[in-house]
């Protein structure tokens, strides 16, 4: 290993490594082109925002990997990622933006210098940072390569986390922690939303102790009122007001790892409707929680969720969860299993999932989430220590 700031030893990157070559034979690829950037962090380490532009990982069956982005991203290459810098690889400024040349054209030719030239090269097709565009200038450029989709390989090698990895998450769970205190803490009629979710981003980037807190991939969701009806809206310059709940949808993030947690708060006195939704909302997750057991299925987890909504009449449908880890912008869900009826992937220990069995009603939205550490023996265990339950600030 090269680089002395390496988030993980050597042992580690190999091990992922191993597993992604094991992924590659097993549907029968020579090489394969990373675009995720959080795969990408996974096999090299290499840690920046310049995904804006084309960047990747190229790996084959032997050797070390290799990042190859824009130049100026190089040198962050070499500050970031654990290879030689002789793999590390950048194409010029005159590639970006351009409408006369494209970035895939000069991977192309790293691909050919390499032999693979008529290979079978998996690509991440269904993939945020891997453009239409992109994908038929590398065919083009490559007439003979069979470019084959290989959406979310890495992904699932990344579903159960390493040891190390776990610390990382334990980290992030501190600082989820602190950041949601300091949410309900601070919520009060009158409080501009924009005040509050600064106090919430200073408190995640502040970190705990020696602990410190990089940016999450998913910015504060904070909405209130009728805004919480609707899952992913974010924050306004609006008071706060009596008489309406918020839920807060946050993470801390040590590392680029992640830890989600979700609670809601209401100003003043809560409806008997949104009392009994929190007391079916926790039954279900107590439910959902005692199914979580290496061997048991992602789809067990939500069924015994869904039995007890059903029981209290509730009606409540969809994905309830979802495999997290390190990731980048504008996801923190690792985009592999899910907790669903659907789902039949088999737990095993090490996995970690955000538990998200959060309830969006006809005015008024309900967040109460967990993210859970499978185990070897016994339910998951639950990695913020939260209470679980809507909090009520009824002296406002």
């Amino acid at each position: 290993m090269t680089v002395s700031n390496a988030a993980f030893s050597a042992a580690e990157y190999d091990r992922r490594l191993a597993k992604t070559r094991a992924a590659m034979a097993r549907a029968g690829l020579e090489a394969l082109f990373v675009t995720d950037p959080s795969n990408q962090a996974w096999l090299t380490g290499y840690d920046g925002w310049s995904f804006y532009v084309h960047q990747g990982v190229i790996v084959t069956m032997e050797g070390e990997p290799v990042w190859w982005g824009r130049h100026m991203d190089m040198m962050g290459g070499r500050r970031t990622c654990w290879m030689d810098h002789a793999n590390i690889l950048g194409y010029g400024d005159h590639y970006v933006q351009s409408t006369e040349v494209h970035p895939m054209q000069d991977l192309a030719e790293r691909l050919r210098a390499r032999g693979l030239s008529r290979a079978r090269i998996g690509v991440e097709m269904e993939n945020y940072y891997y453009s239409a565009k992109a994908h038929a200038v590398l065919s083009a450029a490559l007439p003979e390569a069979d470019l084959a989709d290989a959406t979310a390989l890495v992904n699932w090698q990344r579903l159960i986390k390493s040891e190390d990895e776990i610390v990382f998450i334990r980290k992030a769970a501190r600082i989820s922690e602190k950041v949601i205190h300091t949410a309900i803490d601070r919520a009060a009629p009158g409080v501009r939303k924009n005040d509050l979710v600064a106090d919430i981003m200073h408190a995640g980037i502040t970190g705990v102790d020696d602990d410190w807190g990089d940016y999450p991939a998913i910015v504060p969701l904070t909405p209130s009122g009728l805004d919480a009806t609707a899952a992913h809206l974010t924050w306004n310059g609006d008071q706060m007001r009596a008489g309406e709940a918020t839920f807060f949808e946050l993470s801390g993030c040590y590392r680029r790892y992640h830890a989600p947690i979700c609670r809601t708060v209401f100003l003043g006195t809560p409806s008997e409707e949104m009392r009994r939704a929190e007391a079916a909302q926790i039954e279900g997750i107590a439910a959902g929680l005692d199914m979580a057991w290496a061997g048991n299925r992602t789809c067990d987890i939500a069924n015994a969720f869904m039995g007890v909504m059903a029981k209290h009449g509730i009606e409540r449908s969809g994905r309830m969860g979802y495999p997290i880890g390190l990731s980048y912008p504008p996801d923190w869900g690792e985009r592999s299993a899910s907790i669903r009826s659907e789902d039949t992937t088999v737990l095993e220990p090490g996995m970690v999932f955000h538990f998200m069995p959060a309830l969006w009603m006809d005015s008024w939205g309900l967040e109460t989430t967990e993210t859970i550490l499978i185990r070897a023996d016994g339910a998951a265990e639950p990695l913020c220590n939260i209470d679980r339950k809507l909090f009520v600030k009824d002296r406002v």
